[in-house]
């Protein structure tokens, strides 16, 4: 046999292993997100438990390998060859296509992904065979469509029924156990618990065990004809267990109930998903095991046909535990996989923070109507029924930064809810994603539970209309790049996969270095010191203040060497670092001042009014810095020419003046001695001379046609935001100095 398939085996086994890193990486909010967002345990345990569910499942999951085999495609139409380009395509296209919704944060589904992937590729294998063998025959009689427009149908039904059924249960439960849910719960808890365990655990049986082949034939029977006793025993026993558990052993059930959806989703999600990973290696090997035999009893290969893959699916156990490691390993390890989960987790917590997405149109027209809405609803609710109804939806005290997303009752709805939604879609056999039943069931409680305020509603809306958007957009996109893929390779051999392969690697290589930026931008909106009394207050302001100077002051120092020496290079890299450096402090002002204070509980007015101007006047140095590099950059990049040796010369003493001003800052913030602020008058004086000098003499240049148009309007904007940062950072060690004093002053 051609060794070129002995390559293809092996690349789809690497694939494969990637795929398994990049789908963990977006499946696993599916099952970790209740758990994460409620901190129901230190993530380790989350971690492990979730880890014994994906080993169980993949364990599990031989009996859902055809779907790659035969699910879309009729193989005995394809022949060897082609039926190998065709799985190489899917798993390059799968790879590159989860890779860029991890790296942007964005759940999807894998098993829309690979369906159509699959039929993507089947169609351009499928025309290029009819195409090159010149045939007169329908498409039909290669691709199954049916089972696609089933995928798509189940799209619409589970992002609707979860969303609605998701608000329903979460606004019925919340109004039963309230936010101060611990007296209710004590006589409702054993109930409830039975009910969620009993859901829970049908799902992990009739979803999770449903396809295996480990279990017998006669015990799957049984176990559907008897569902209903099963259920019915199972809620007694779970009940008194519970209440067993809650009142005599003081045992915190809702982390029971938490951390057995979390282990039953992950078991399903290895169950059934890991098909979406290894599932097209599994059948490309199993091709080649069958060419191999073919080819050394004397037959032309070109000549095979692989209605073998119609066969029943027998798979090493290895191979499935092999899996199910390495998806433990990037469950624990991958980055991409914290990210996924920290967008579901953000768009669903409770009360304010940092939100991820914009406005749109979309969403501001929609929370206008939905604001409509509810003061109709409002307006014919009887008073007594609106009294009550706020009482149960009040929440607690004010969060503490550390705190949980969202309580234990919201988390054990999404995972029952999500548990019983998915087993009723199985036992009727409609294609329902794991994926858009946990998210839109996690979505709507969120809503239900009025974590979507009118401080966050447009954001978190934009966010889910473009995770629902991805999603759509993931059938169309894995079809045509599946297609293209897989026609090159058809018509390229092995220069197509060589080539195919590389870019492959430079793409993950690209993605990671996206991924590694886009963190270090979320990182910057949140601050790394947690401020909880005046002291902390104080401090992180005089370390903060002492690192951003000298930062600032190297990026000022650097943009006008940049742009004397004309460095194109130098210019991009300070514009991209003052960027970074304003959107921190942007991010500060809006979403951090006002939390920081209400934190605080020992602080004076004066104090925190003093740290509001700090914030402020960090802002506006940043601002002036961003607006100078950004300038400069343009301008040298536009390949305009550098400012003359007398413009310089007045840049350079007036710069000299606000670099000298700056250092005495900072040795003051060293030694926590403000008393020679005054003292500097002189030196700032000397700024706003140079400053006023160096702008005549700019305007004589400008006139006398010496410097030309675009030269001076730098010129005149770098002379500008010099002169706000002299004063502002001037402002900011008075306000510093007056925050000081007025501790002291509170403390003798």
């Amino acid at each position: 046999m051609d060794s070129i398939y002995i390559v293809i085996v092996l690349v789809l086994l690497a694939l494969a292993a990637m795929d398994l890193v990049v789908g963990v990486a977006n499946d696993a909010v599916n099952f970790l997100n209740s758990s994460i967002g409620s901190k129901v345990a230190p993530m380790w345990i989350i971690l492990t438990v979730a880890s014994v569910g994906v080993i169980i499942g993949a364990m599990f999951s031989t009996g859902m390998m055809e779907i790659a085999r035969s699910g879309v495609f009729y193989p005995e139409k394809f022949t060897f060859a082609s039926i190998m380009m065709l799985f190489l395509a899917v798993m390059i296209t799968d790879v590159i296509l989860l890779d860029v919704f991890n790296t942007f944060g964005l759940p999807t589904s894998t098993t829309v992904s690979l369906v159509f992937e699959l039929l993507g590729a089947a169609v351009a294998v499928s025309l290029f065979t009819i195409w090159q063998n010149n045939e007169a025959v329908d498409l039909s009689q290669y691709i199954n469509t049916a089972r696609a427009l089933k995928i798509i149908s189940g799209i619409f039904i589970s992002v609707i029924i979860s969303f609605v059924v998701g608000s329903v249960v979460m606004y019925l439960s919340r109004l039963i156990f309230s936010f101060n849910y611990k007296k209710s719960f004590q006589y409702l808890g054993a109930i409830w618990g039975g009910i969620a365990l009993t859901a829970i655990a049908y799902f992990a049986i009739l979803k999770g065990l449903k396809s295996t082949t480990l279990i017998s034939n006669e015990a799957l029977t049984y176990l559907t004809e008897h569902t209903g006793t099963i259920l019915m025993y199972t809620f007694v026993g779970m009940t008194v267990l519970m209440a067993v558990l809650q009142h005599l052993f003081k045992v915190r059930i809702l982390t029971i109930i938490i951390l057995s959806g979390t282990a039953a989703l992950a078991l399903s999600f290895a169950g059934n998903d890991l098909v979406n990973f290894i599932g097209v290696f599994m059948a490309g090997k199993s091709s080649f095991d069958v060419a191999s035999v073919y080819v050394a009893q004397g037959g032309d290969i070109n000549q095979l046909y692989m209605s073998s893959l119609n066969d029943a699916v027998v798979v090493d156990w290895r191979y499935l535990f092999g899996a199910g490691v390495i998806m433990v390993l990037a469950l624990w390890f991958s980055k991409k996989a914290k990210s996924v989960t920290k967008t579901e987790v953000n768009l669903s917590r409770q009360g304010e923070g940092v939100e991820q997405f914009s406005s749109t149109k979309a969403s501001r027209s929609l929370v206008r109507n939905a604001l409509n809405i509810s003061k109709f609803i409002n307006y014919i609710t009887p008073v007594k029924v609106k009294t009550f109804i706020e009482s149960r939806f009040k929440p607690l005290e004010q969060k503490q930064s550390g705190d949980p997303s969202f309580d234990l009752i919201r988390a054990s709805v999404n995972l029952t809810v999500a548990a019983m939604l998915i087993s009723l879609g199985t036992s009727l056999k409609l294609p329902l994603s794991t994926t858009y039943v946990t998210f839109m069931v996690a979505m709507g409680s969120a809503l239900a539970d009025r974590a979507w305020g009118r401080e966050s509603a447009v954001y978190r809306i934009t966010g889910v209309l473009t995770v629902i958007s991805g999603w759509f957009l993931t059938a169309f996109v894995a079809f045509s790049v599946a297609a293209l893929v897989a026609f090159l390779l058809m018509y390229g051999g092995i220069y197509a996969i060589i080539g195919l392969i590389i870019l492959v690697i430079a793409l993950l290589v690209q993605f990671t270095i996206i991924h590694k930026k886009r963190e270090a931008k979320e990182e910057l909106k949140t601050s790394a010191d947690v401020i909880s009394n005046e002291s902390d207050l104080i401090s992180n302001c005089s370390v903060e203040m002492e690192e951003a100077i000298s930062t600032m002051v190297r990026i000022y120092r650097s943009t006008i060497d940049g742009v004397f020496k004309e460095d194109r290079k130098l210019l991009s890299h300070l514009q991209k670092e003052a960027e970074a450096i304003y959107l921190k402090y942007k991010n500060r002002r809006h979403y951090e001042v006002v939390p920081t204070l209400k934190r605080i509980k020992d602080a004076s007015i004066e104090s925190e009014q003093f740290y509001i101007q700090i914030i402020d006047y960090f802002y506006e140095i940043s601002k002036a810095l961003k607006a100078m590099t950004e300038a400069s950059f343009t301008y040298i990049n536009d390949n305009h020419e550098g400012f003359s040796t007398e413009q310089m010369d007045d840049l350079n003493k007036l710069s000299e003046a606000v670099i000298d001003v700056s250092n005495e800052f900072v040795k003051m913030l060293q030694q926590w001695d403000y008393s020679g602020l005054d003292q500097l008058k002189p030196k700032r004086q000397l700024i706003s001379d140079l400053y006023a000098l160096a702008t005549r003499n700019q305007i004589k240049r400008a006139k006398s046609q010496a410097s030309g148009t675009r030269n001076s309007i730098l010129y005149l904007s770098l002379l500008n935001e010099t002169k706000i940062i002299a004063m502002q950072s001037s402002n900011l060690m008075k306000s510093q100095r007056r925050l000081v004093r007025k501790t002291q002053i509170t403390k003798d």
